[in-house]
């Protein structure tokens, strides 16, 4: 049955058959071979999907698409170039050091390279041209997920029942500031490299005190949110509706969202979540005939009788998602994978929180790996550039990201210090 499964998945997915359709061919097949009742069908998939948590993700995203149709992120944007003033290759650096603002906003990637490109986009390409833009912009967009608010953590957490949304919150903060601190050194020594032009403005304390009088009020929005999900005032879908509040309240106040803005808004956030349930409804067919066949149990033998050690599992788990990241869109590797491997994790007495964040870490990354890479579809469509073109700027960016993922690995300080601080 499970052999079935996964080339009936396998066969729809090479067809160019959407993820989420192709899981769902592939349990109704294994459904069908395996003779269960085809109410199970209807069953797993609501039952997976009405789920109060998961509630967080679509209002994460709506604040999001709020605050960027409102010209918030702008704002964002503005404070970034303020700091860094005039260095050579400084629109680089500021797009990362706005993607690591924008990132306190909006939890997700994909929403993170839409505004950079879109805001961003004209510039970077006159300064350093698309195929650098686009990868950039890329790249760096991937500390959305890193750096809370996260979907993807808020979907693990849920996944795996063993960590809370509040710990991973936490975990993220060290790792997504390791890697927007290696993204600017990387910028720069390309810069230097490469004669990037030097930018325009100079530091100027009061052209930087005028973007933090008008941006001031965003950049709080994260301390809020995540203050309160972490010190226990408000669930985490509680704290994605405030966000939801605020982002109405501050676009409203500064004039700049308008009524007509909402619907929009509110249909791109419905996009995004449809395609994010199709994947969790689908997926939990797969997931729940690997159940019952106890995979999980299997691959867990296996990987026991290969390694006692916790540290050699890590790697061979974080080699394999490496591989799954290239094919497979990542809620559709959190969905399939994390009922699996967590409590393998579990098993060899991993913390929970460390494992966590890598295995986010790593899928994450797998947005900016062709050929399904939902931030290099952004960033191409934006720039019209194809991937192929993408590669050659891109792949520094994507051997910098796995190096800073292992270097965490090896050193399980940096992800567990803060969680055990605020005492996680």
């Amino acid at each position: 049955m499970i052999t079935t499964t996964v080339l009936v998945f396998i066969f729809f997915s090479l067809t160019g058959m959407p993820i989420a359709f192709a899981l769902g061919m592939a349990g109704m097949a294994g459904i069908l071979v395996d003779g269960f009742p085809m109410v199970q069908l209807s069953g797993k998939v609501v039952y997976s999907i009405d789920n109060f948590p998961l509630m967080s993700i679509p209002l994460f995203i709506l604040a999001g698409e709020l605050m960027s149709r409102g010209g918030v992120m702008q704002r964002v944007i503005d404070i970034a170039n303020a700091i860094v003033g005039r260095i050579r290759g400084g629109l680089g650096v500021a797009t990362v050091v706005a993607a690591m603002g924008i990132s306190g906003i909006s939890g997700t990637a994909v929403s993170d390279a839409a505004a950079l490109g879109g805001s961003l986009g004209p510039a970077l390409t006159k300064a350093y041209g698309r195929s650098y833009g686009a990868s950039l912009v890329a790249s760096a967009s991937n500390l959305g997920p890193i750096i809370p608010p996260s979907a993807g953590m808020i979907l693990y957490a849920y996944l795996a029942e063993d960590v809370s949304v509040g710990a991973l919150f936490v975990s993220g903060v060290i790792p997504g500031v390791i890697l927007g601190l290696a993204t600017i050194l990387l910028v720069l020594y390309q810069a230097h490299r490469r004669k990037f032009p030097i930018s325009e403005n100079p530091f100027n304390w009061g052209n930087l005190v005028r973007a933090i009088a008008r941006g001031w009020a965003v950049v709080l929005m994260p301390f809020i949110v995540i203050g309160g999900i972490v010190g226990g005032a408000f669930t985490a879908t509680e704290g994605a509706a405030i966000a939801v509040a605020y982002a109405l309240v501050l676009g409203f106040a500064t004039r700049e969202l308008k009524l007509a803005d909402i619907a929009p808004a509110l249909l791109k956030a419905a996009i995004t979540t449809s395609i994010v349930g199709a994947l969790i409804g689908f997926a939990s067919q797969v997931t729940y005939l690997f159940t019952a066949e106890m995979v999980g149990v299997a691959i867990g033998d296996w990987i026991q009788g290969v390694t006692a050690s916790p540290m050699v599992f890590v790697f061979i788990v974080m080699v394999l998602l490496v591989l799954v990241g290239i094919p497979i869109e990542a809620n559709a590797s959190f969905i399939m994978l994390v009922p699996i491997l967590a409590p393998i994790a579990t098993k060899y007495g991993i913390d929970p929180i460390y494992f966590g964040l890598l295995f986010v870490f790593n899928i994450t990354l797998g947005g900016i790996t062709p050929p399904v890479g939902a931030q290099l579809f952004v960033a191409s469509s934006i720039w019209r550039v194809s991937m192929g073109e993408m590669m050659a700027d891109l792949m520094p960016f994507i051997i910098l990201q796995y190096s800073v993922m292992f270097v965490l690995m090896f050193f399980p300080a940096l992800i567990t210090f803060l969680p055990r601080l605020l005492g996680y």
